[in-house]
């Protein structure tokens, strides 16, 4: 049986000779607004509407290779509050952060791309979010906080499952149609 010595040398290998960075490392190196479009196209009228909106929010996530040890990652936002009386605004942002890594497997690059780097700048897409929908006059909109691990885990989920029913089903034409049992 390891000593605790040996179990701490093994999770925390000795620095590499010559300077050769071998641990991983993942971080947001810089967020910022890439686009942001505030429409309030029912002004002045949507201000004095009595009826409740109906709030239209949608998600997407995307990454842009920059370089070997670097990815962009865009958080896409978009906010649309309906009436009764037509629509009384429409918000878009993509708030991006560029997100280093080094050092890591292609496996956990994805999941720190897919799940943690939204997971971190989605506080700063949030205040933006509720600074331009009460710069455009109205109440500002608070986002709820989002499970970006849930989801990520939940698309794994699927995806596996999908290649699975496909792998299950065989090639095209294999499958008897339906009624011809024997």
């Amino acid at each position: 049986m390891a000593d605790e010595g040996d179990v701490l040398t093994n999770l925390n290998p000795a620095p590499q000779p010559n300077g050769a960075d071998t641990q991983p490392v993942a971080g947001v190196i810089s967020q910022y607004v890439k686009d942001l479009s505030v429409e309030n196209p029912r002004a002045p009228e949507s201000f004095s509407w009595q009826s409740q909106p109906e709030m239209d929010v949608q998600f997407n996530i995307a990454a842009n290779p920059v370089n070997d040890q670097v990815t962009e990652c865009e958080l896409k936002i978009t906010a649309k509050a309906k009436a009764a009386e037509g629509v009384a605004y429409i918000v878009e942002l993509t708030f991006c952060g560029l997100v280093g890594m080094r050092n890591m497997s292609d496996d956990q690059k994805h999941a720190f791309t897919f799940a943690e780097a939204p997971r971190l700048l989605f506080p700063f897409a949030r205040r933006v979010m509720a600074d331009a929908t009460r710069d455009a006059g109205f109440t500002p909109l608070l986002l709820d906080p989002i499970d970006f691990n849930g989801l990520y885990l939940n698309q794994l989920r699927q995806k596996q499952a999908q290649e699975a029913a496909a792998a299950a089903a065989g090639p095209a034409g294999d499958t008897p149609p339906a009624g011809d049992e024997g």
